[in-house]
């Protein structure tokens, strides 16, 4: 039952470190650790806490007790579990220029004009480009798009590509996440054409001297929204931009657009590109996810079915089932054919288009592999020489993998990455990911600003950077004193445990009342349990090539026993010691969820961690 979760629980020792279950190292290197332990010092005072939420807003105790670890008071509990856009959006003109973008956007509509409109090759700006074109257009616009490709014109506007969009009869061009940073290619040009800029990204120098940047990051923005993707910024711009054209009676004789049904975009975007699912973000996501279940959108339907992907749709859906297959064609392939099926109509044409993308990913799996073996190898050299930042770079890469490798390598060592494919001209082009308190995207603009670079930006936790392969060592110099403090982060990265439960205590009724705290994801992690002193009953080889490991699991002193799952089982150093039927007892971590099958619910718990019980 769930009134048994944290029953077992000592209080955690009275120090800097107070650790779950005694665990320091467990069989992956890493601490246990209370997602608060300033609350959960005193298991006394996260109890009353979540009794205080459960009673005043009517919630479970587990999910009081995890909605006080994430500093959610009573009041505030509705619109974290019910977010809506009624309750969390503010009125878009917060965002500094957003009037004139929107009064812009109002005046293309309603003189017919021609748009052309210029995206980023990821996920967040394919569905800021599908979003933006599907409004343009609907609302009677002739519109150009463009999505540049990630080896002949590299990250963001250029000069060509909009040139030819303006020979094109382009009056007005919109850059979709991406431009902030542009000011030298498209300043000279807005004497030719209007341009706005719907972006998110760091400010790197003077904005582009246009209409209009509408970017939450701007130093002069005080919106507060600055954890919103470029496809929130779009649909908010999409959102001003209809109310003008609705008091001024332009949809009197015609039908207005159904603007909720672009949330599904904003929700994919949201989740892929990484933002916070709090506030604002949780309600697109949350009523985006609604949206997509419909599967209205016929590119992205087919994808789904391509994916194998089935109800009920969830964050984790968007970030590894349909997220990296949209990437893949920017990666690898033909930068805009994740646009491309994003707005497509058709259904046999969607199902094309789709089937091409999940080959390209298959493919850029492969590249992937091929790449990730060698960065491991330098990058345990790198943090065997005390270097705090990890900088690998090799001949042969494939510029469109890079990055995917840096956040494998920094999920291993815990470390900020930054992964270079070494080109034939001599420079390098790349890809950075940071870990959580090291805010690489400013060390990046940090080092262009200092020479180190010829470009690079991006956020505090990735960033894209270009520079001469000679300046590789004066540039890991650099940010290794810039982000020094990293070389103090544990070598492994801690797990931040909320509750620990007893076997007999995992049931379908506590995994479905920790679920109503999704959509989970940065921000909002899923919650991590502890199963104390497990055994494990049976162990089976599944999935393809065996790669995943399905247990059945039961207390020390037996009792019900528990479905458990550890996937990528292959190269894992839990593996051997979870077959072994003749261990001794081993504390679990990881992810207890609800999971129906033709009509029937059960409980499984997917493990994350694992170390020897003392």
């Amino acid at each position: 039952m769930a009134d048994d979760v944290l029953a077992e629980s000592p209080l955690p020792p009275q120090d800097d470190t107070p650790l779950v279950l005694g665990v320091r190292s467990s069989l992956t290197g890493r601490r246990w650790l209370w997602r608060d332990p300033e609350i959960t010092r005193d298991a006394g005072v996260t109890a009353r806490m979540g009794m205080a939420i459960m009673q005043q807003a009517g919630v479970p105790e587990i999910v009081g007790r995890m909605l006080a670890m994430r500093g959610i008071a009573p009041d505030g509990v509705t619109d974290f579990l019910t977010p809506t856009l009624r309750a969390l959006m503010p009125n878009p003109a917060c965002l500094t220029d957003m009037d004139r973008a929107a009064q812009r956007l109002a005046q293309a509509i309603t003189t017919g004009e021609t748009v052309g409109v210029f995206g980023d090759y990821d996920v967040d700006g394919a569905c800021s480009a599908a979003l933006l074109t599907h409004f343009l257009r609907q609302m009677g616009c002739r519109v150009i798009t463009h999505v540049p490709d990630r080896m002949s014109e590299g990250y963001g506007p250029n000069t060509p590509a909009l040139e030819a969009m303006i020979a094109d009869g382009a009056g007005l061009i919109v850059c979709v996440d991406c431009g902030t940073a542009a000011s030298d290619v498209l300043s000279p040009l807005s004497a030719r054409a209007d341009i706005i800029v719907l972006d998110h990204h760091k400010v790197q120098g003077d904005l582009p001297r246009i209409v209009a940047t509408v970017n939450p990051n701007r130093p002069d923005c005080a919106s507060r929204l600055n954890g919103s993707c470029a496809a929130a910024v779009t649909f908010m711009s999409v959102v001003a931009t209809a109310g003008i054209l609705r008091r001024q009676g332009w949809f009197e004789n015609r039908p207005a657009p159904q603007l909720m049904d672009y949330l599904d975009l904003v929700a994919l975007a949201s989740v892929c590109d990484v933002m916070p699912l709090t506030g604002l973000n949780r309600a697109f996501v949350t009523q985006g996810m609604k949206i997509m279940a419909r599967r209205q959108r016929t590119g992205l339907n087919a994808l789904m079915e391509v994916a194998g992907v089935t109800d009920p749709l969830s964050a984790f859906t968007c970030g590894f089932a349909l997220g990296p297959r949209i990437n893949a064609g920017g990666r690898i392939a033909e930068s805009g054919l994740g646009l491309e099926l994003l707005l497509c109509e058709d259904a046999l044409e969607a199902r094309r288009l789709a089937e091409r993308l999940d080959a390209v990913n298959r493919r850029r799996q492969t590249v992937e592999t091929d790449i990730l073996d060698i960065a491991m190898d330098m990058a345990a050299r790198q943090r065997e020489e005390g270097h705090a930042v990890l900088l690998l770079c090799g001949r042969d890469w494939h510029p469109g993998v890079v990055g995917i490798v840096a956040g494998r390598v920094k999920e291993k060592f815990n470390r900020p990455v930054l992964v270079g494919a070494m080109l034939e001209d001599g420079t390098v082009k790349g890809s950075a990911r940071s870990v959580p308190g090291i805010d690489l995207g400013t060390a990046i603009i940090a080092a262009r600003q200092a020479g180190h670079l010829t470009s690079g930006g991006g956020h505090a936790m990735a960033a894209g950077f270009g520079l001469r392969a000679d300046d590789i060592p004066a540039l890991h110099e650099f940010l290794n004193e810039r982000l020094s403090t990293a070389a103090a982060l544990p070598d492994a990265v801690d797990l931040s445990i909320e509750g620990i439960v007893g076997v007999a205590a995992a049931s379908v009724e506590l995994a479905s009342d920790i679920g109503r705290l999704a959509p989970f994801g940065a921000g909002n992690d899923e919650p991590l349990l502890a199963l104390p002193r497990v055994r494990v009953v049976r162990a089976d080889r599944i999935g393809r090539e065996g790669n995943t490991l399905r247990l059945l699991i039961e207390g020390e002193g037996g009792g019900p026993r528990l479905k458990a799952l550890l996937f990528r089982a292959g190269d894992n150093p839990m593996t051997p010691v979870l077959e072994d039927r003749n261990a001794a007892p081993l504390h679990l971590a990881g992810w207890l969820r609800a999971e129906s099958w033709n009509g029937r619910t059960t409980a499984s718990f997917f493990i994350r961690d694992a170390a020897f019980a003392n």
